[in-house]
């Protein structure tokens, strides 16, 4: 029997790290406290009628000019080694390989993030995702960020889903066209009932809500120290499967509805075999 693809997805900041990624490093090498980065972000925003990834990408770019600091590829991937994870993350992905190995599932995990791309590929965590959607920046002659190449926000998140969906993980002029073509659901690489997502909140609703009305399971995370409430309503209003705490270490509660899940869809492609 071959064995089923299982894509699971992740958002970053608040779901797999403890905060957004630009407070670990970037934030403080400007002279500046998060708190009034993200206030200067949202003066933007509302100022310019901007989206909201743009106007952070913008500023950081502004940051660093005004600091006269050199921020470079190299520069945001060092960043990555900053990052604190939520118990149990560092571990998490074997782990769960492990168990779909056993199963007889493959595992395949991404990220879609609105979060700089280049920090999560720095990260100790980088080599157990098969892709990363998330934004980039464009280098001037001197390799120092110059301008947003590449932003996500919320409802652009989704076309992740397809193309992880569809198998076309590249994108450049070629993809569009294959994504965006007619793909009858038994030729899709992954279909929509063998994908689990994994957000934190409002940003991660329209994956959510995309992954649980196609057959999904989409489950949301909460910070233990900060409470649920913020989920409980997303579990209320119908956008997620589950609501858990993040907290990702052995016999946690997201660990073991990730493995029911696995469990189902391989009972589930089991019994179509035999069809």
């Amino acid at each position: 029997m071959k064995r089923p693809i299982v894509a699971l997805m992740y958002d970053f900041d608040k779901t797999l790290c403890t905060k957004d990624m630009q407070e670990y490093g970037f934030i403080p090498s400007m002279n500046m406290n998060s708190s009034d980065f993200w206030q200067e972000v949202r003066k933007l925003t509302d100022k310019e009628n901007m989206d909201n990834i743009l106007a952070y990408m913008f500023k950081m770019v502004e940051k660093a000019k005004e600091q006269k600091v050199s921020i470079s590829r190299d520069t945001f991937k060092k960043l990555g080694k900053n990052i604190e994870y939520f118990d149990g993350v560092i571990t998490w992905f074997d782990r769960i390989n492990t168990y779909g190995e056993e199963i007889g599932v493959r595992i395949e995990h991404y990220i879609v993030s609105s979060g700089i791309k280049e920090i999560i590929e720095g990260t100790e965590i980088s080599k157990y995702f098969k892709k990363i959607y998330a934004c980039e920046f464009m280098y001037d002659y001197n390799g120092s960020i110059q301008w947003p190449k590449f932003a996500i926000n919320y409802t652009a998140k989704t076309q992740f889903l397809f193309r992880i969906n569809k198998g076309v993980l590249t994108i450049d002029t070629e993809s569009a066209d294959k994504l965006n073509r007619f793909t009858p659901e038994n030729e899709r690489r992954i279909p929509f009932q063998n994908m689990i997502y994994i957000g934190d909140g409002l940003t991660d609703v329209p994956c959510m809500k995309l992954v649980k009305s196609y057959g999904g399971q989409s489950i949301a995370v909460y910070d233990p120290e900060k409470g649920k409430e913020g989920a409980t309503e997303l579990l209320k209003a119908n956008r997620v499967n589950f609501i858990v705490p993040a907290d990702y270490d052995i016999n946690s509660e997201i660990e073991t509805i990730v493995k029911a899940i696995l469990k189902k869809i391989q009972a589930v492609s089991e019994m179509q075999s035999y069809k």
